[in-house]
């Protein structure tokens, strides 16, 4: 379903089943010790598709642990993204050579609570979620932009090592499905290459589940829409 929505150069692996009973990974046991049972196989599963994702690049197993804000530590020349809903787990990875960083969010296309709703939207926001209500019944809009910012977040991270709030990017909502998401706090990259301003992603609704994706390419602009492949 999300490889729909990246590059060619993106390796995707999803699942929409758990493996009964599957163990974590040697490695990674410590990190859902303590977890309830549905956590656990969420985790396990997705974990279990990163590491597909990976050896289809040429990788051998290995764990996968995470760094100071949960996210996935890649291997060396590799950028990815993991996301896991009720239903369904997938991992998307690349190499670096290909894209600078992707970030990938799946959710149950319903609609989003109020009380989270007024917490993840900027102030222009909700009257476009509205205006996009009116004209497409079809999709839970609000569900969508969560999603979005996830995934713009997941892409953020790896470039600038900063936190970036909800409230921190404004998002506009293609109904052809497309999406941007305008950066309104400073974009300096760990890197120093020029600052982020903007990016740029798809979504797509099917089998009950909203997917998003942003994928960052290495070599162009960041406001270069990906390339679906």
């Amino acid at each position: 379903m999300i490889e729909a929505l990246l590059p060619a150069a993106a390796v995707v692996v999803e699942a929409f089943a758990d493996r009964p009973g599957e163990s974590p990974y040697p490695g990674e046991e410590d990190l859902v010790a303590r977890a309830a049972p549905g956590r656990r196989r969420e985790f396990v599963t997705a974990r279990r598709c990163a590491r597909e994702a990976l050896a289809r690049l040429g990788y051998a197993p290995a764990p996968i642990r995470p760094g100071p804000r949960r996210e996935p530590l890649w291997p060396a020349g590799v950028v990815g993204s993991i996301t896991h809903c009720d239903g369904y787990r997938a991992a998307a990875v690349a190499p670096a050579t290909a894209l600078a960083s992707l970030g990938v969010d799946a959710e149950p296309h319903e609609p989003l609570p109020e009380e989270v709703l007024g917490v993840v939207t900027t102030a222009g926001e909700p009257r476009r979620l509205a205006a996009l209500r009116g004209d497409h019944a079809g999709v839970h809009w609000d569900r969508l932009l969560f999603s979005a910012k996830e995934s713009v977040y997941k892409a953020w991270y790896p470039l600038t090592g900063r936190w970036l709030g909800f409230e921190e990017a404004e998002v506009t909502l293609d109904p052809a499905g497309r999406f941007t998401a305008r950066l309104l706090v400073d974009g300096a990259r760990i890197d120093g290459r020029p600052p982020l301003r903007a990016f740029h992603g798809r979504w797509l609704v099917a089998d009950g589940l909203v997917a998003t994706a942003v994928a960052v390419p290495s070599d162009s602009s960041l406001f270069a829409r990906p390339d679906p492949g």
